[in-house]
């Protein structure tokens, strides 16, 4: 199989990543809370992934690392903890589900009022448009680095400017450039940084968390069990124990440990390099088929690598079954959780085919899909 579907999850992971969680299992298997060998391993493997994490992204406080389980809970951390009755919110057209629904759902509750910037029919967002959405109970803004759709990459630098100018908090989701893009929270001004484990940080499922600033504070969304400061009757304020209830994920963050370590010795720059090239070779002939369409700008705007497209003649189910079927091609196809992305781009109602690449992709990966394509399209025509 060819798989290019690396937005939704990285399927090929380095060996060292299945090696660690191994080891874990066998050697770090107890809650990580106490003072037993295995217990002093299993703290040891989330020590570990915290101050990798923290490395990445150049945050030099560790401790406020919080670990979840993906991405989606670690924005509902950031947005449920953050927003107080009466905020107002800014967000854009490029957001996934992960921060639409929730934002939806203290809305219909009256809790918050909700502002989108918005995005075009050329999937270029309209961040000129911010400043002036500002209000003076604007509590934050809450944006995605990169669409999950077109690959687009937000200026969210210029964002946390605008919003730090108002007072607000920048809360970025990194789901879609931690691992494939540099993101340095110092240097683009995040308050919040969310992330998943899974994707271009090359590690388990079930991996995920967020770094929150010196000054954010948030409430809590779950509350429990910390193995320290028990006797005290709600959630202990340190972090990142304010954030971190239950037992942890031991295994599975020693194995984002492991990738961490692959992918700093690596380093993001060659993983953003690989991944532009393969687009732009991908790009470059998908415009030569006929019937394609491309969606979103392609000149002179940073992208990841990831590709929307549709084929005139076929749904985009219809068109990734064939390539799934017939050419053992694994793509995405649907709306990718991203409804306000596709309405500005036209493809709500057939959705789009997603071609997104990785760091273990080819050329010769490339090249099949195109080589599928056009003949997919002259059956077609």
């Amino acid at each position: 199989m060819i798989y290019l579907n690396n937005a939704a999850t990285t399927l090929q992971k380095p060996p060292e990543v299945a090696q660690a969680v191994l080891d874990a299992m066998a050697n770090a298997g107890s809650s990580s809370r106490g003072a037993s060998a295995d217990d002093l391993a299993a703290a040891r493997s989330v020590a570990g992934a915290r101050l990798r994490v923290a490395r990445l992204l150049g945050f030099e406080h560790p401790e406020r690392v919080a670990f979840t389980l993906n991405a989606t809970m670690a924005l509902n951390t950031a947005i449920f903890g953050l927003l107080r009755p009466g905020d107002h919110v800014i967000t854009t057209d490029f957001e996934h589900n992960s921060v639409l629904r929730p934002l939806n759902e203290l809305e219909r509750r009256g809790v918050i009022e909700v502002d989108h910037l918005p995005a075009d029919s050329a999937g270029h967002l309209h961040t000129e448009d911010l400043d002036g959405m500002f209000r003076p109970n604007t509590r934050a803004i809450i944006a995605t680095h990169a669409s999950n759709l077109t690959g687009a990459v937000v200026d969210v630098a210029a964002l946390a400017r605008v919003a730090h100018a108002h007072g607000a908090v920048s809360v970025l989701d990194a789901a879609q450039s931690l691992g494939c893009i540099p993101v340095n929270m110092g240097a683009i001004g995040a308050d919040i940084v969310c992330f998943t484990g899974h994707k271009a940080l090359m590690g388990p499922q079930g991996t995920g968390g967020l770094a929150v600033s010196p000054g954010v504070e948030l409430v809590p969304l779950v509350h429990g069990g910390t193995g320290v400061k028990s006797a005290e009757p709600l959630q202990p304020e340190s972090y990142p124990e304010h954030l971190e209830a239950g037992t942890m994920n031991a295994q599975g963050l020693a194995g984002l440990a492991a990738a961490l370590d692959v992918l700093l010795d690596l380093g993001v720059e060659r993983v953003e390099e690989h991944e532009r090239a393969l687009r732009s070779r991908f790009v470059d002939r998908l415009g030569q088929i006929p019937g394609v369409e491309v969606y979103g700008i392609h000149d002179g705007h940073d992208h990841t690598g990831v590709v929307a497209m549709n084929l005139a003649g076929l749904d985009s189910s219809t068109l990734a079954d064939r390539l799934a079927y017939d050419y053992g091609i694994a793509t995405r196809a649907g709306l990718h959780c991203a409804p306000r992305m596709h309405a500005a781009l036209g493809t709500l109602d057939r959705g789009a085919v997603r071609f997104s690449f990785g760091w273990y992709t080819t050329e010769h990966d490339v090249d099949a899909a195109l080589d599928a394509l056009c003949h997919i399209a002259r059956e077609v025509g």
